[in-house]
């Protein structure tokens, strides 16, 4: 969605405020991702000429865990500010977000912050146990039949020597 913030930027105390979705599909794969389009709530208020946009995002998230591989869906609220300005000086940096003709494309600017606001690393829940290293069984559905006394090679010799006394 693109805005016309042309009147927040020119009169003071001005606000928008908008009720949009932001389709994420194109980021899904194998069917990991985006269940549904983003919700977002967004309000860009005109404070003593300084510009500032908050959105409210709600999404569901599809996933397979980092630590067992099972395929978990996860609800996620964030929320996201940004300080608007119509034209970027060359000291400004990544501080603001430019508005060129007074006007922003939402979809794009929110899509951004999703994706860079997702975890690196996706855990189905805090006590997942992961897999067996050695056959690969869930071990949050009970634990697997394999030896997990096995030695460090390097400590070997070692335990050979404990073994003949």
């Amino acid at each position: 969605m693109v805005l016309d913030l042309k009147k927040v930027f020119l009169e003071e105390n001005e606000r928008i405020t908008v009720q949009t979705e932001v389709d994420m599909s194109q980021d899904n794969q194998d069917g990991i991702g985006f269940v549904s389009p983003a919700d977002a709530q967004i309000t860009i208020v005109n404070r003593a000429g300084l510009v500032e946009m908050s959105a409210d995002v709600r999404f569901d998230y599809r996933f397979a865990c980092d630590r067992c591989a099972s395929i978990t869906d996860r609800s996620f609220a964030f929320t996201f500010r940004h300080i608007l300005v119509d034209h970027l000086s060359e000291e400004s940096g990544d501080d603001y977000i430019e508005a060129p003709d007074y006007k922003l494309d939402t979809d794009a600017l929110l899509r951004d912050d999703i994706l860079l606001e997702l975890p690196s690393k996706f855990i189905c829940k805090e006590s997942c146990k992961g897999l067996c290293s050695k056959c690969g069984k869930n071990l949050n559905e009970g634990s697997c039949t394999c030896n997990r006394q096995e030695t460090d090679p390097r400590l070997a010799v070692l335990m050979q020597l404990l073994a003949e006394e």
